[in-house]
């Protein structure tokens, strides 16, 4: 594998950000390996680097509290990109829950506007919608479900694992949240999201954007949500937001993990299961 922390000047995001990106470059060699070249190689004869070529990416959003190498060091996600032949692209989003907030930082844009122009423009990956995809756990579970409804032209799918803190189409219960005495003691919250009293309407009403992509005539993303059986309230609020979205029209999947906790055992699990299995992966680079 090729793993590499890429930094740039975020527009969006408003400075310079760190993007860990994996490539899945064990398989493939400079050369046609039909022929007797004098050079180390691993296993069966491998698929040759040719100018143009591509790969779908997945855009895998880290949790709440972690950074962009985190994901890679306490899960194998690197390992499961490898065996299927995927590109892996995870930003820092700064604990802004993949908003744009209300402090400034529109992270939003960043992931869903900015970041797979400048991915796709520097690095191999597909632009096609059909070979791009959104995933993410904890807090980065939230931004995934929020960027596929609010852009839901750039992601065929959109997988939520442990998703229990920030956006949420039942935007009530995020309303009650944010009036709560427990999210008193972490203002980062409030900062991001705003008075609850202003929430109904804005751009963090992800039901309000639920509702109007139904009205419009355009793709949806395939949803996949994933919560854990110990969970508590986290793993329920997982399973209502996709109660509410099987409800209004959405194509959705509950996944319960059974005797799951919030943790990275659970999540590493998924990420697994999720691209040797829920993602429809070609598993080949896509030569021009």
């Amino acid at each position: 594998m090729s793993l590499m922390r890429f930094n740039y000047r975020s527009e969006a995001a408003g400075g310079y950000v760190d993007v860990s990106i994996v490539l899945p470059t064990d398989n493939y060699s400079y050369y046609d390996m039909t022929q007797g070249f004098r050079h180390h190689h691993r296993g069966d004869p491998k698929r040759q680097y040719k100018r143009g070529m591509k790969f779908q990416t997945v855009y895998l959003i880290h949790g709440g509290g972690d950074d962009d190498s985190l994901t890679y060091r306490y899960t194998n996600a690197e390992r499961y990109a490898q065996r299927n032949n995927v590109m892996l692209v995870t930003p820092d989003i700064m604990n802004g829950f993949g908003v744009d907030t209300n402090y400034g930082r529109d992270l939003s844009q960043f992931i869903s506007a900015e970041l797979p122009v400048v991915i796709q423009t520097l690095f191999p990956s597909s632009p096609n919608r059909e070979d791009n995809f959104i995933m993410g756990y904890a807090m980065g579970g939230n931004a995934a479900l929020g960027n596929a409804l609010m852009h839901p032209e750039l992601y065929s799918v959109c997988i939520d694992i442990s998703g229990g803190i920030g956006l949420t189409v039942n935007t009530e219960t995020l309303k009650e949240e944010l009036s709560s005495e427990h999210f008193k003691s972490f203002p980062l919250v409030g900062a991001t999201f705003g008075s609850a009293d202003d929430l109904i309407g804005s751009r963090h009403d992800m039901k309000m954007i639920a509702e109007q992509n139904l009205k419009k005539s355009i793709p949806l993303p395939r949803f996949y949500l994933i919560g854990g059986s110990e969970e508590g309230r986290i793993g329920e609020r997982v399973k209502a937001d996709a109660d509410t979205l099987k409800a209004m029209g959405y194509d959705v999947t509950y996944i319960c993990a059974e005797g799951h906790k919030h943790d990275f055992k659970m999540w590493d699990h998924y990420i697994e299961l999720a691209l040797d299995e829920l993602l429809p992966l070609k598993r080949e680079a896509i030569y021009p």
